[in-house]
């Protein structure tokens, strides 16, 4: 599955699915944001049949950034059947990304 680019318009219905989605919010200024890219792409490879990957970029979509409280980019959120379950502000490695959903499985 590939990364699905999300909007203040869509968000709702990207967001509504069973099982795990990971909305990372980012903005194109973002040197962070911009070293977490690849690392996502990767994660949503590797992924794709549990894990469904959303990216909204905050400075376009402030609606849904306001709606979750975003201060900080790279934001990431994991939702587990729409609900939010956790939140990782930063940078992190696709490890972590992998620890980070492990985690709420159990």
């Amino acid at each position: 599955m590939t990364i699905v680019h999300s909007t203040d318009t869509t968000f709702k219905k990207d967001l509504k699915s069973k099982g795990y989605t990971l909305v990372n919010f980012w903005a194109p200024w973002c040197g962070p944001c911009r070293s977490l890219a690849p690392i996502l792409e990767s994660f949503a490879r590797e992924n794709s049949s549990e894990v469904k990957v959303l990216k909204v970029n905050a400075d376009e979509q402030s609606e849904i950034a306001n709606r979750f409280a975003i201060k900080g980019l790279p934001t990431t959120i994991l939702f587990k059947n729409g609900k939010q379950v956790e939140k990782l502000v930063g940078l992190v490695t696709l490890d972590k990304l992998e620890q980070f959903i492990t985690a709420h499985k159990k």
